[in-house]
């Protein structure tokens, strides 16, 4: 996976470069010349705004047992988003992370990994309805267009794909809860315990319907408010783009990004998905890019201090591991059963994946 991981990034980037020379590095410099800061921190601020709702989505699903303070959740979600835009991980690699990062400021390693799990689907679930949402915009403002089967073929398989997936989490699917123990029972003596741990604590989550429903409508809102940041990144560069093609140049981007998520920080996925989706709006490619460029500026302003932060939280709870001063929890999700603390995921340690 994390070999894998360097040759889609690397593609990733190459198809950037490619799509950046081939729309005229001028033209696309030209574009981004547009914005000015105070667009450009008006872009930032509501991303931050954004880390927000989904902290927030994040522990409505949490159980209601699990003591932490709310912006843990938000912390937490602001290093997985962190670690996925600015890392050269997958983004599974950023749900890893945002999970040990809870589990740094006290919530037990089964919570805070279950809950993830639960988040992640949630987060999937309310992406659908925001692909579909894209979906009517895009039959309703641009009939025949040719994107809209594959896009309804896609919103098919993921609808599948999510009840698979919690068909998994609620024990069905026993022969991957047997592989699970398999693999992990090489590493940890009570594999098999740790595993049963967070079979219930999924099925506590799963137990609160109420709570999960309101989790979903608030990622969705999450997704909606995606919608409009990039509809403010379009206003930014001078392109009096309408609320709703915005809306669904998002949603179908985030749908292509869905299908594409062991590409590290969706590399050239992101880039072509502009370019291309903007065109059929109406939007000249090298604008898209200028806009997909903004957006990557964005998330290195925002995630790089992020991470800087959380490593600071590592070292600092690391040292107090050491000197006695307090307890470790129980175990990372990342590095479940381990008996020592594991090393700070950045700075000297291999990837997720590996």
């Amino acid at each position: 996976m994390k070999h894998l991981s360097y040759v889609l990034a690397l593609l990733g980037v190459l198809i950037g470069v490619v799509l950046v020379a081939y729309f005229g590095l001028g033209n696309v410099a030209t574009a981004i010349s547009q914005i000015g800061w105070p667009e450009f921190a008006l872009i930032v601020g509501w991303q931050i705004v954004l880390f927000i709702i989904l902290g927030i989505a994040w522990d409505i699903i949490m159980p209601r047992g699990a003591r932490h303070r709310v912006w843990v959740p938000i912390w937490g979600r602001m290093v997985r988003d962190a670690a996925a835009n600015c890392l050269p991980f997958s983004q599974v690699g950023g749900f890893i992370f945002g999970a040990r990062a809870i589990t740094v400021q006290g919530v037990e390693w089964h919570t805070a990994t279950a809950s993830t799990i639960v988040d992640v689907t949630a987060e999937f679930l309310a992406q659908i309805v925001f692909a579909v949402i894209g979906l009517a915009i895009l039959i309703l403002r641009v009939p025949g267009s040719n994107i809209a089967g594959p896009v309804e073929a896609g919103i098919g398989l993921a609808v599948l794909a999510c009840f698979a997936f919690i068909w998994v989490q609620k024990g069905v699917g026993s022969i991957f809860a047997r592989l699970g123990v398999r693999i992990a029972g090489n590493r940890f003596n009570d594999a098999k315990e740790r595993l049963e741990v967070l079979q219930a604590e999924l099925v506590l989550i799963y137990g609160h319907t109420g709570r999960l429903a309101l989790g979903v409508f608030m990622h969705l809102i999450g997704w909606i408010c995606t919608g409009v940041a990039g509809w403010i990144g379009y206003h930014a560069l001078g392109v009096p783009l309408d609320f709703d093609d915005a809306m669904a140049i998002e949603a179908l981007l985030s749908a292509a990004a869905a299908v594409a998520f062991l590409v590290p920080v969706n590399a050239g996925v992101q880039e072509a998905g502009y370019a291309g989706l903007g065109a059929v709006f109406g939007v000249p490619p090298e604008v898209s890019l200028g806009v997909s460029l903004v957006r990557r500026g964005r998330d290195i302003v925002v995630g790089v201090p992020i991470l800087l932060l959380w490593q600071f939280a590592e070292m600092r709870h690391l040292r107090k591991v050491a000197a006695g001063g307090t307890s470790r929890p129980a175990a990372s999700p990342a590095s479940t059963g381990s008996e020592t603390p594991p090393a700070s995921p950045v700075l000297g340690s291999a990837s997720p994946e590996g």
